[in-house]
């Protein structure tokens, strides 16, 4: 049977970016530098690896003219870029129900705009998803992100806590999203947190409440872009890495794991294209 292709995907590019201010006062944090290119190349890069090649850019009303100066139509990258202002700072759900009619009630692989992943190749899945899917890493300091509980031995989430005090793993949930045409009704339920906000997390635990979210753990590393020490850690970690890679290559056939920053290998398995 062949597999269906996902070929929509949503980069989040609308929060204020107030941990890194006062850069973030003439542009948006997206545009900010990491290593040889602007920020939201990353997801971007990291979506069109994966087979996406229709694009929703949602981003904040002060600098969207600098984001579609930058990215235009998205023809030289071989993509096709929309754009979205999000009007309103409610949250990472909010600006994501602001591409529902864009999604055309089709699955969708949603990114935010300061996650960047070293590795494309690492995210790639090898089975249709039904339903949604988070991407989870192993970090040493959870109670910052959203944290999951795993039931191993049954392979599904039971619970995600966003920014626990007492996490019960040390899997957080990193900016990477696949939903189905689900999520636009979650959404529209959904009641603002205490901060406010409509939450990623509540949409990701309806999911794991219909027993229909899937995870897959990210190897190589990631970086949340969102701060000055993590900003300047993005940057490092590609040379680094980069460099790994280019040494680790002539030796053939080859996978690297990032353990906390120090990588290591591991004999490489095929690679299938992503869908849902």
């Amino acid at each position: 049977m062949k597999k269906k292709q996902i070929k929509k995907g949503i980069v989040l590019a609308g929060g204020n970016g107030t941990r890194l201010r006062p850069l973030t006062y003439v542009t948006n944090k997206s545009l900010l530098p990491v290593y040889d290119k602007p920020m939201i190349y990353h997801p971007i890069e990291t979506l069109k690896s994966m087979g996406v090649n229709d694009i929703m850019i949602v981003s904040s009303p002060d600098h969207v003219g600098q984001v579609v100066q930058l990215l235009g139509s998205g023809r030289s990258m071989d993509l096709k870029f929309s754009y979205e202002i999000q009007d309103e700072a409610n949250g990472i759900a909010g600006a994501l129900g602001l591409c529902e009619e864009w999604a055309n009630d089709e699955s969708v692989m949603v990114i935010l705009g300061d996650n960047i992943y070293i590795d494309n190749d690492d995210l790639k899945i090898q089975k249709d998803v039904d339903g949604a899917m988070i991407f989870l890493k192993h970090v040493q300091d959870p109670e910052r992100f959203g944290v999951a509980e795993i039931d191993f031995d049954k392979k599904r989430i039971k619970s995600i806590v966003e920014k626990p005090k007492k996490p019960k793993s040390n899997y957080c949930v990193t900016g990477l999203y696949i939903f189905d045409n689900r999520v636009w009704d979650i959404i529209k339920n959904l009641k603002p947190s205490g901060r406010g906000e409509l939450e990623i997390t509540d949409v990701n635990n309806q999911y794991v409440a219909w027993g229909d979210m899937e995870y897959k753990m990210v190897d190589s590393p990631w970086v949340d872009a969102g701060t000055f020490d993590s900003l300047h850690s993005a940057t490092t970690q590609i040379v680094n890495y980069r460099h790994f890679k280019e040494k680790m290559i002539e030796k053939g056939e080859f996978k690297i794991v990032d353990t906390n920053g120090k990588y290591r290998t591991v004999k490489k398995k095929p690679i299938l294209q992503n869908s849902i």
